[in-house]
C-alpha cells in the first residue's frame, strides 16, 4: 500500500471521528492477540490524533493463558462492557470484526463510526462512515500499524510488541495467509519489540483444567484420512477449541484439524488446515443459517446456539457434516488418535 493510500484511509477515519467526545472501541466477544493489539493501537491513535477519549470493550471472555498474559503485560487495557453500555455509546469503532458476524453483539442496523477488519466482508452493507475491510491482509494488526505510521506517531515498545505478536499469531509468524504489507509491518515493528515479554506470554503458566480438557480432546479425537476431529464437551472458556485445533494440526498426517466444545448454551468450533485456503468456507458451509461462522484460508471458527437442543446431538451433527464436506460419507467411525 502506498503512502497516499495510507493517508487517505487515515483522513477518512478522522472525518468519521470528527466531533467525537468519547469513543468505544469494540472487539469480537472473545478477543485474541490480533484483536487486543488492534484495539490498543486504535485507542492510541484516537487519543493522540483527536481530542476524544477512548475505551476498549469486549463482551465475552479472555480465556487462553497466552491472551491473559498479553493483557497483563499491556496493563489491562480492555474492559468487559454490557449491552446497555454499548447501546449508550455515541461513537463506536469496531476492530478485527464486523457487525452481523455473530461474534459480537452488533447488527448491521447499528450506526458505527468506523470498521477496520481483515475478515471477508459480509454481503449485507454495514451502517458505518469509515469502512476498511481488507481480507487479503493477514492480520488487523498490520492495518493498524499502517494507520499509526500514517499519523506519524512513535511506536512505543509496549504497543509495538502487541502489534508484532498480533501479526505473528494470526499469520503463524508470516507462514500463513500473508502479504507484502504484513511483512513490511512485521519488519517495521521488529526493532522495538520486547522479546522477553513475548517469551513470557508464549510460555504462560497453564491451569490444571487446561490439561483436563486436553485429555478429553485427545481421547475423543478421531482420524478420517487426513482430518482429525475432536470434541471437548463442556469448556471453561470458548477459545480452548482453538488451542486444541492448533495442537492437533501438528499431527504428522493431518491436513485438517477441527475441535468442538460447549460453552454455556452454545457449541463452538475451531478449524485449522495446512492448506492455504478453505477453512472459512468450510466453517460457513457447515454452520449455514444455524449460527455464525467466519475465518480465513487456513483458520476459522464458528458457533451455534443450542436453543434447547442437547449438546451431544448438535456436536454429532457437526462432526458428521464436517466429514461429508471433507469428502467422506459421514458414517465413518474413524481411527483413534490415542
Amino acid at each position: 500500500m502506498t503512502a497516499t493510500e495510507s493517508n487517505t484511509r487515515l483522513h477518512s477515519l478522522l472525518r468519521a471521528l470528527d466531533g467525537a467526545d468519547n469513543v468505544l472501541i469494540l472487539t469480537h466477544n472473545n478477543p485474541d492477540p490480533d484483536a487486543i493489539a488492534s484495539a490498543l493501537a486504535m485507542k492510541y491513535l484516537v487519543q493522540h490524533v483527536t481530542s476524544a477519549t477512548a475505551t476498549i470493550g469486549y463482551r465475552g471472555i479472555i480465556g487462553r493463558a497466552e491472551n491473559r498474559a498479553l493483557v497483563r503485560y499491556l496493563e489491562f487495557p480492555l474492559q468487559r462492557v454490557t449491552l446497555a453500555e454499548i447501546d449508550k455509546a455515541k461513537t463506536l469503532i469496531m476492530v478485527d470484526t464486523q457487525p452481523g458476524t455473530g461474534n459480537n453483539p452488533l447488527t448491521n442496523e447499528r450506526r458505527i463510526a468506523a470498521i477496520l477488519d481483515h475478515h471477508p466482508k459480509l454481503e449485507a452493507p454495514a451502517n458505518a462512515e469509515h469502512v476498511d475491510i481488507r481480507p487479503e491482509i493477514g492480520a488487523a494488526s498490520t492495518m493498524l500499524t499502517q494507520y499509526v505510521q500514517a499519523a506519524e506517531l512513535p511506536l512505543e515498545q509496549q504497543l509495538a510488541t502487541a502489534l508484532f505478536y498480533g501479526i505473528s499469531t494470526d499469520t503463524m509468524s508470516l507462514q500463513r495467509g500473508t502479504t507484502n504489507e504484513d511483512q513490511k509491518a512485521f519488519c517495521a515493528l521488529l526493532p522495538k519489540v520486547d522479546f522477553e515479554a513475548i517469551a513470557r506470554i508464549e510460555t504462560a503458566a497453564l491451569p490444571q483444567d487446561y490439561f483436563s480438557q486436553l485429555h478429553k480432546a485427545l481421547r475423543s479425537a478421531r482420524i478420517y484420512d487426513s482430518a482429525v476431529i475432536a470434541s471437548i464437551g463442556e469448556m471453561r472458556y470458548p477459545d480452548i477449541t482453538a488451542d486444541m485445533a492448533d495442537l492437533l494440526l501438528r499431527y504428522r498426517e493431518c491436513r485438517w484439524a477441527i475441535c468442538l466444545g460447549v460453552y454455556k448454551d452454545t457449541v463452538y468450533f475451531s478449524i485449522r488446515t495446512q492448506n492455504k485456503r478453505g477453512a472459512g468456507l468450510l466453517a460457513r458451509k457447515v454452520v449455514g443459517s444455524d449460527g455464525a461462522a467466519g475465518g480465513h484460508g487456513a483458520m476459522a471458527g464458528g458457533q451455534i446456539p443450542l436453543n434447547g437442543r442437547k449438546p451431544r446431538s448438535v456436536i454429532n451433527r457437526l462432526r458428521q457434516q464436517f466429514r461429508l464436506e471433507l469428502g467422506g460419507s459421514g458414517k465413518e467411525t474413524g481411527a483413534k488418535l490415542v
